[in-house]
């Protein structure tokens, strides 16, 4: 019986190929998608938006945190696709008991391709993983060589009252760098509180304000102006800084035109 070792360390073991999967991270259901599992993903979380046609047409089994585990069972899965850090480690752990969990932990973009690679070999889609696998990290390395030595100091907020940033141990901090900017915060660690004083004293020249978790606007982007002058404000889609399964597609283009409307390329 194949015997399959997640990114945490953890194994578990599947006597076939899974054909009932449910995934409870939005990032890695679209990445499900991506390899053709149509008709073998059956669940997934209120949070899986992408794509559309799933989020309407399949079951879904509570948020990312607050998993219905009675609905889960219910559906009896072969494989639960889950993250450390998006579900709960004690909701997990129950599900771990009765199911096949792999439970995968992604901090930069070679996890990310990893992860990608692993999920293929899972579910007997080892070639359409590889092959997305090499795409992504082609156009990683494009993106890489469009983009000078120019670094900007910037900090990326995910939160409001309180004010959350993002730390260097986070995707997020990787997919700054990829971008060029420096993070002005990337000396902690996950995701810490702020305020308007520590970003004036870190001399960001750069505010990012995620379209997730938190909805920043219009409106974010006039409030902090006043507080923070000389600072350039925008908006940036939370999605291509955060989702680690097929969207890294879209994500270097994406920063491309960031770049180039910041004029640092």
């Amino acid at each position: 019986m194949p015997v399959f070792t997640d990114q945490t360390g953890r194994t578990i073991s599947l006597p076939y190929i899974p054909h009932r999967i449910i995934s409870l991270v939005p990032s890695q259901t679209e990445l499900l998608h991506c390899l053709g599992l149509e008709e073998e993903t059956i669940g997934i979380t209120k949070f899986c938006v992408h794509p559309k046609e799933w989020f309407h047409k399949k079951t879904r089994v509570g948020g990312t945190k607050t998993i219905n585990i009675n609905l889960v069972h219910q559906l009896q899965p072969d494989l639960i696709i889950a993250n450390k850090e998006e579900n709960v480690k004690e909701q997990v752990e129950e599900l771990a008991r009765d199911h096949s969990v792999w439970l995968t932990d992604v901090n930069n973009l070679e996890e990310a391709l990893q992860m990608i690679k692993d999920i293929g070999d899972l579910t007997g889609k080892e070639k359409e993983a590889a092959v997305l696998a090499d795409e992504i990290n082609t156009r990683f390395e494009l993106l890489s060589r469009q983009t000078t030595n120019l670094k900007l100091q910037a900090a990326y907020l995910i939160w409001r009252d309180p004010y959350m940033t993002v730390g260097g141990d986070t995707f997020i901090n990787d997919m700054m760098d990829k971008c060029g900017f420096i993070n002005a915060f990337g000396s902690k660690e996950r995701y810490p509180e702020i305020n308007i004083a520590e970003l004036k004293t870190q001399n960001c020249k750069l505010l990012l304000l995620s379209s997730e978790p938190y909805p920043f606007k219009q409106k974010h982007i006039d409030e902090l102006s006043a507080q923070l002058p000389g600072c350039k404000i925008i908006l940036a889609d939370g999605e291509m800084f955060s989702w680690y399964g097929s969207r890294l597609l879209l994500a270097p283009g994406y920063f491309h035109e960031l770049q180039s409307s910041l004029r640092i390329t």
